[in-house]
């Protein structure tokens, strides 16, 4: 199993996320879903990263919290070999919404990451009954980082 991770690092006026507990609970989630023999990239990215991202994919010229390209499924599927596909976390929102929930940084993003791979893995929220199954695995997932 590779986790890749890739972003800007900390500064004095952005909040960063612990990278070695991301990579490993990263690689936890993984084997949780059945998929220990697979790769995934996850980026970090600034509001502004976020906002540029989420109008060309998505035509929402705003920043966001979590997007996902899916190497599963599409034109490029068949080059994907081990690797699931990325998972871009708006480290910024994710700051934001720690604070407003009252989680840590660090619990914010792995929230996102469960969030962003299980859509890599197929899993949407368009419609009610897919939006219970992947909020259902989304607990499983993250009971499995909580023990």
């Amino acid at each position: 199993m590779i986790v890749r991770l890739s972003g800007p690092r900390c500064s004095r006026t952005r909040p960063s996320p612990d990278r070695r507990l991301l990579r490993a609970r990263a690689r936890r989630l993984l084997a949780a879903v059945g998929r220990a023999d697979a790769e995934l990239s996850v980026t970090l990215a600034d509001d502004a990263t976020m906002a540029a991202l989420n109008g060309v994919h998505r035509g929402r010229p705003r920043p966001t919290d979590v997007l996902s390209f899916s190497l599963l499924e599409g034109e490029h599927a068949r080059f994907a070999g081990p690797l699931l596909g990325d998972v871009v976390i708006g480290f910024e929102a994710a700051a934001r919404q720690a604070d407003v929930d009252g989680r840590t940084l660090d619990d914010e993003v792995a929230r996102l990451l469960i969030h962003g791979m299980l859509h890599l893995l197929g899993h949407d929220h368009e419609q009610r009954e897919e939006a219970r199954r992947m909020r259902a695995e989304e607990r499983r997932l993250a009971k499995v980082l909580a023990t």
